[in-house]
């Protein structure tokens, strides 16, 4: 089955109210191309499950997300995504759940094998239950008799995920250092959308990687999009790094409300190809 359709079409199979997941980490291989699709859509009052980067800071600037789950948002050379840190000082954001890195991947592994929870000592002792009242503990049936957290299964609408190449079914590849949680946000899903640097045949997704590379299989992927440079301006390794002058343009801007309408204008306001074309343009800016 060929899987393949555009961004615009990936966001016309989502509604609002949706729990979504977005895959990356941190400033680290984001869809941001699906995300700047969302951006010009009307979807809001989601639900956003992220190991979060500019992905969030975006999104909770247009006030597209009524609850947010994550471990963190970063930049990653910036620690913290400036308009992720405006929205929690004004409280834009209607609710927030903070797990630790771990807890977030036992909630997507558990969705992933439509577990209701699973177990962990993450937590325990800390403030993360006292932040999340609703998670619960259960003692092990076995003789220890240890509590435990139960860290609820996160179970997705859709995902959203970017890798290196994929070919027409939906098999994706990873060529970098790092899988991240892209698997398991599509596992966890309902419906996974998968946009990639590249769309090949089939047998060429040996030819670039190992056959575990193939991190996302085609079961899981419900439609691909091929969206080169789909990732910045967060990494893509090996294809690209991330644009580190153009992400100190975009947190500068995003710190300074005065200053954020004439970026957003500038990078957010047209298509895809409109937003390539103005980072060409201050590449060729800043080399004058």
């Amino acid at each position: 089955m060929d899987k393949a359709m555009s961004a615009d079409e990936v966001v016309g199979r989502l509604s609002d109210g949706m729990t979504l997941g977005i895959g990356g980490w941190g400033s680290r291989r984001k869809p941001m191309a699906l995300v700047r699709a969302i951006l010009r859509s009307g979807l809001r009052d989601l639900t956003v499950v992220s190991y979060g980067g500019p992905d969030i800071g975006l999104l909770a600037a247009a006030g597209r997300i009524r609850h947010l789950v994550t471990a963190f948002v970063t930049l990653d050379s910036i620690p913290l995504e400036p308009h992720f840190r405006a929205a929690r000082e004004s409280g834009t954001l209607e609710r927030l759940t903070e797990y630790d890195e771990g807890m977030l991947l036992l909630g997507l592994t558990a969705a992933a094998h439509r577990l209701p929870f699973l177990p962990t000592r993450a937590g325990l002792g800390s403030d993360v239950l006292r932040v999340n009242p609703e998670l619960r503990t259960v003692v092990s049936p076995y003789p220890d008799g240890e509590e435990l957290v139960a860290v609820p299964a996160l179970r997705l609408d859709a995902a959203l995920v970017h890798l290196n190449r994929a070919d027409r079914q939906g098999n994706g590849q990873y060529l970098g250092p790092d899988p991240y949680m892209d698997d398991l946000f599509c596992a966890a899903a309902d419906a996974a959308y998968l946009s990639c640097e590249r769309l090949v045949d089939t047998a060429d997704l040996q030819k670039e990687g190992s056959p575990g590379s193939v991190l996302v299989p085609r079961w899981s992927v419900t439609g691909v999009v091929e969206a080169p440079g789909g990732a910045h301006f967060t990494s893509c390794v090996p294809d690209y790094d991330r644009d580190e002058p153009f992400q100190r343009a975009y947190a500068q801007a995003a710190a300074d409300p005065s200053a954020w309408p004439a970026f957003e204008q500038r990078f957010l306001s047209g298509d895809e190809q409109d937003y390539r074309a103005a980072v060409a343009d201050l590449r060729a800016e800043a080399t004058r």
